[in-house]
């Protein structure tokens, strides 16, 4: 039980890291949103490949995973990533994870899976912490950044939902990351001229590939056995206010009235529609 719980906050830990290692490295101009991005989704892949190599030789394929979630991981990646240019790592992770969960609820209802009044209240205050975070205030954030970081939800939500069969998670995973090699070249070829990289940039981007991407999604994969759904959904609440305790302490960032609000409505409403959805396991 120990070791689940060690292994459950580590991937925690490790999520908001992209987060807050994503913020540090876009906010100054260490590297370009579109250099952060290759280096990321190209570390990661090695670093999941390297997992599969260590754990069972023969199953090293490329023949993993699928194309959609491939488009989808890459969206999610690229526009996370222009997103932190200008949001605050808290206010990022929230707007991220709340679009996430509200896309894999909404997917449901789109499949015929109606939800409860109790369900619909807390969909419902999830959307409204949201919207708090558009209100005049200190935590504003641009307009652009909310709709960015709300497409890189949506998708990493659709990835999410598409992947949720996969009987070798983390194969799939890893030949999602090495199916979007393509996508990688054509958007270097797009913006060759806007590249901005310095050495502390890309430390960063192998940093939030190789260890917060590709070891926590390893971690994650591993523990998630031995979690209930309700357990490991309800777990993932945690990883918007680490992110935000992050920023505090790395990137000098505040919590804020506006934050906190939306935070409590959209992590409370998410997590009414988990625990009734899955009768509190």
């Amino acid at each position: 039980m120990l070791k689940t719980i060690c292994l459950t906050g580590l991937a925690m830990f490790s999520f908001a890291g992209n987060s807050v290692l994503g913020r540090l490295a876009l906010e100054n101009g260490a590297i370009d949103p579109a250099s952060f991005s290759i280096i990321r989704l190209m570390s990661a892949a090695v670093m999941l490949y390297f997992f599969i190599a260590v754990k069972k030789p023969s199953n090293v394929r490329l023949a993993y995973g699928s194309w959609r979630s491939a488009v989808m991981l890459f969206l999610y990646v690229v526009t996370f990533s222009y997103a932190y240019v200008g949001l605050d790592t808290g206010t990022g992770a929230l707007i991220l994870f709340g679009s996430v969960q509200i896309t894999m609820i909404g997917f449901n209802v789109f499949q015929g899976n109606k939800l409860s009044l109790i369900e619909q209240v807390g969909l419902l205050l999830a959307f409204s912490g949201l919207l708090v975070l558009l209100l005049p205030g200190s935590t504003q954030p641009s307009f652009l950044g909310f709709l960015l970081m709300l497409i890189s939800g949506v998708a990493w939500g659709l990835y999410s939902v598409w992947g949720k069969g996969s009987l070798q998670p983390l194969a799939d995973t890893a030949g999602n990351f090495l199916k979007t090699v393509p996508m990688c070249a054509l958007l270097s070829l797009v913006l060759l001229s806007h590249y901005a990289i310095s050495a502390e940039g890309v430390y960063l981007a192998l940093a939030s590939g190789a260890l917060t991407s590709g070891v926590g999604y390893a971690i994650w994969y591993a523990v998630l056995p031995a979690l209930s759904i309700t357990k490991a959904a309800v777990s993932q609440l945690s990883v918007p206010i680490i992110a935000a305790l992050g920023g505090v302490m790395f990137a000098a960032e505040h919590v804020t009235v506006q934050l906190f609000l939306a935070s409590l409505l959209t992590l409370g409403g998410v997590c009414i529609v988990i625990l009734k959805k899955h009768d509190i396991q």
